[in-house]
């Protein structure tokens, strides 16, 4: 019984640990053709397909749906990912779940030194097509906001799932994940603030880290329980 479980958690690891190197190598595939200039097309059509033509600096969608695009992209900021990052580790604190805790913090605080390295490496301009509908003051690429939105929300989402019984709460809580990136990283675009390359990026990138933290968990997850029976 023993040994089969631990063959399942090894083949389980793999399936991970390939998942993650596949996001990275999409990550470094998107950024080698950006810096060839070949996303530009595709980025220009993505960006100006989202504004009225008459007004590039009116985004499609009545002023109700654009405030809601500032709220949704606020979601992905610094701030929200840090008080719910935060919250988080505090709450598994609580609940004695202290690698869950360390794997949600060190997940988000890697996620976010990296995706800063490399603004600063790539040095990205911002779209200049349109303009832009948020505060920004770094370089483009990748997106921040992908980034840690990605790598918080769904190693959340992984993290609670590994702690819920309930297969219907499992997969509400990780679609519930994928929306939020997936609407952050929309956001970035329709606020002009992103070329999409660069969220395709950021959601590569954050992907990569959720993955490697569930490969963490996999391997240190239940000395959580061990640690709790002994004390």
């Amino acid at each position: 019984m023993l040994r089969h479980l631990l063959r399942r958690i090894e083949s389980r690891t793999l399936i991970f640990v390939i998942a993650a190197a596949g996001a990275l190598w999409a990550f470094f595939n998107i950024a080698s053709e950006m810096g060839e200039g070949e996303t530009l097309d595709f980025d220009k059509k993505i960006l100006l397909a989202l504004r009225n033509p008459a007004d590039l600096s009116d985004p499609i969608g009545s002023p109700s749906l654009q405030e809601a695009m500032r709220d949704v992209t606020a979601l992905g900021g610094v701030t929200v990912v840090t008080l719910a990052t935060t919250v988080g580790v505090l709450a598994f604190l609580l609940h004695r779940k202290r690698w869950h805790a360390a794997i949600l913090g060190a997940t988000v605080v890697a996620a976010d030194v990296v995706s800063e390295l490399l603004k600063s490496f790539y040095g990205r301009p911002r779209p200049e097509l349109v303009p832009h509908g948020s505060y920004v003051y770094s370089s483009s690429f990748p997106s921040g906001h992908s980034t840690l939105s990605a790598a918080m929300y769904l190693t959340l989402a992984m993290l609670i799932s590994s702690l819920e019984p309930n297969r219907g709460t499992k997969s509400m809580v990780f679609v519930l994940a994928v929306v939020l990136v997936l609407a952050i990283g929309f956001s970035r675009v329709y606020l002009g603030v992103h070329w999409p390359s660069d969220v395709l990026a950021g959601w590569c990138l954050g992907a990569a880290f959720a993955l490697l933290g569930w490969t963490v968990l996999l391997k240190v997850g239940d000395r959580d329980d061990i640690a709790v029976e002994s004390a």
